[in-house]
């Protein structure tokens, strides 16, 4: 993989990245991307678009003890991705450092995507959350997390 780098002239120079661990680099750095775009981005622009629909029909938004659906979704995607993040980035680099890079990179794509499309399957609001639908997201990433870190165990302790 190549890549351009600036010089201290101003410049920029083509390196070449040699390492066997960019995949796992980029998968890491795709996923928090990932939770900053649904903690900044979903979770925060919930948190103002509720807050001024209610205060528009001259209610109070509750942020913390309140029931509001869509507030309860945004925060169940963001909680959600963050209670997954530990083993999920355990089993990544574990898997690239024991058994084979290039094998946690693409499972480690699949889980990043399938962290994305999680809060379109959830829904707008936990008022109507559909099961069947959270789960073509959720068994598939447990199915991934499990895979990384058992090969990994497996070919560290074999």
């Amino acid at each position: 993989m190549s890549f351009m780098a600036p010089r201290v002239d101003g410049t920029m120079v083509a390196m070449s990245s040699s390492t066997p661990f960019a995949g796992p680099v980029a998968v890491s750095v795709a996923y928090m991307l990932l939770w900053y775009v649904l903690l900044l981005g979903h979770q925060r622009g919930t948190k103002y678009r509720r807050k001024a629909a209610l205060a528009r029909e001259g209610q109070v938004f509750d942020r913390y003890f309140g029931r509001d659906g869509e507030m309860l979704a945004a925060d169940r995607a963001v909680m959600n991705t963050l209670e997954q993040m530990g083993p999920f980035l355990l089993g990544l680099w574990m898997c690239a450092a024991f058994y084979s890079a290039s094998f946690a990179t693409g499972l480690g794509a699949v889980y990043v995507v399938l962290r994305a499309v999680y809060p379109f399957l959830l829904g707008r609001s936990l008022s109507n959350i559909n099961p069947k639908r959270v789960a073509l997201v959720t068994i598939p990433c447990y199915a991934i997390v499990f895979t990384l870190l058992g090969t990994a165990a497996g070919a560290a302790l074999m």
